[in-house]
């Protein structure tokens, strides 16, 4: 048997740790942890904190695996996703459908057993959102997939929001419609830079059916509006002024970069604005964060843990 043969009969746990795209479920994992913390004046409960974040990230890695499963052929044709494990051979489909599985039952059962039931059904809800609707569906068939798809990876701050107060919170849903809105501006400037890829695979992405110039001022439109909504939560009394101050400064870095993106044809601007677009959602949820504690804001009565 050869060294290749063998190695498609045994991948290695980094191969199912690949699978599981652990760097997009630790950015979703950071969202549902401030949904958490935003739910509650103080502490968030240790059991809900662990197996909470715990059931929602095995859902999202099931997710994730279905991703692979399902795209392994368009994957062949990019040099970002090239050497994935499923594409590559290293895991077998089949054994991609078990891990995705596995993951989410276990996920599943986590959350309706020890959190509650609302809080799973909603992870579900954003589990097939990605796997099926965007994954299966949309990412084929309209160049808004990532408009339309982008509810089901906006969802882990209502479902941490959820997973401790049993409730959807219209608070909540204010961190989701952030998310929202960031995400085309975030994906457009990557599609952007990955262009003649997506071309290559004959994926539907913007600016692969309007060009780089219509992507550019959508892009730029989308973080103009973001900026607004990121103000609401001040505006409605969830915040408070340290917020809005790192809200504003941090909206108008985005602004910045995505004004050069659209007057600029530097071929790295791209890849520089998504770069951008992660550390601006990550640092603007951790300065609400912040201020949530140093400026309390008016909260909603709580309505248990079960």
């Amino acid at each position: 048997m050869t060294s290749v043969e063998l190695k498609l009969e045994r991948p290695g746990w980094r191969d199912f740790l690949e699978l599981c795209k652990p760097a997009v479920v630790v950015v979703m994992i950071v969202t549902s942890l401030i949904g958490m913390f935003l739910a509650v004046p103080g502490m968030v409960p240790l059991e809900v904190l662990v197996l909470g974040n715990l059931g929602i990230a095995l859902c999202a890695a099931s997710a994730a695996t279905v991703n692979h499963l399902v795209d392994r052929r368009i994957d062949l044709k990019m040099a970002r996703t090239l050497n994935r494990p499923v594409a590559q051979g290293r895991v077998e489909p089949f054994q991609a459908a078990v891990f995705a599985t596995v993951l989410g039952v276990s996920g599943m059962a986590i959350l309706l057993v020890y959190i509650n039931a609302l809080t799973a059904w909603l992870t579900l809800a954003s589990l097939v959102g990605y796997a099926v609707v965007y994954t299966v569906f949309l990412k084929r068939a309209t160049p808004q997939n990532i408009v339309i798809g982008g509810l089901a990876g906006a969802a882990p701050p209502l479902l941490g929001w959820t997973a401790v107060t049993n409730d959807i919170h219209p608070h909540a849903l204010l961190l989701v419609l952030i998310v929202f809105t960031w995400t085309p501006p975030h994906f457009w400037a990557l599609a952007l830079h990955r262009q003649a890829e997506y071309a290559e695979a004959e994926v539907p992405m913007l600016p692969v059916t309007h060009g780089e110039g219509y992507t550019k001022l959508h892009t730029l439109l989308y973080t103009i509006v973001l900026i607004p909504v990121t103000v609401l939560p001040w505006l409605v009394g969830m915040s408070g002024w340290l917020y809005l101050l790192g809200a504003l400064v941090l909206g108008a870095g985005f602004l910045y970069w995505a004004i050069m993106l659209k007057v600029s044809d530097k071929p790295d601007l791209g890849m520089a604005t998504f770069k951008y677009s992660i550390v601006y959602l990550l640092a603007l949820f951790a300065i609400m964060l912040v201020d949530h504690y140093l400026v309390p804001a008016s909260l909603p009565q709580m309505t248990g843990f079960g």
